[in-house]
């Protein structure tokens, strides 16, 4: 299994269908910033998103969106706050901050974003 150190190093790519992101680690979810939208609820309410650890990768699903490479802009991607899981989540040196965005044939690269970001606070 990767890390998300690991991912960010190679350039591994993530995947998605329809509105369906798989991550190539496995990590707890802080925060999502999809297009105008800041979601911190991932319970499994219809509402958002929910995401889930499998044994090789993370699963997000967005519940009001039938298509990501509709849904989101090219330039702004997907921005998340992760933790690599089984670090510490409340050592804010363990949190990740990403951008995920749409590539071809089902592709999402992932970006470590610049701590000096202000979308994220």
């Amino acid at each position: 299994m990767a890390t998300i150190k690991e991912v960010l190093k190679t350039g591994a790519y993530g995947l998605y269908f329809g509105n369906r992101v798989l991550l190539p680690f496995r990590c707890h979810i802080l925060k999502v910033i999809f297009e105008n939208e800041i979601i911190t609820d991932f319970s499994t309410s219809k509402k958002g998103a929910c995401y889930k650890m499998m044994e090789n990768f993370t699963e997000i699903y967005f519940h009001e969106v039938k298509d990501l490479e509709e849904a989101v802009s090219k330039y702004k991607g997907i921005k998340m706050v992760v933790v690599q899981e089984g670090n510490n989540i409340f050592d804010f040196n363990n949190h990740e901050k990403l951008n995920i965005s749409i590539d071809e044939d089902h592709k999402l690269k992932i970006e470590k974003v610049e701590d000096d970001i202000l979308f994220f606070e």
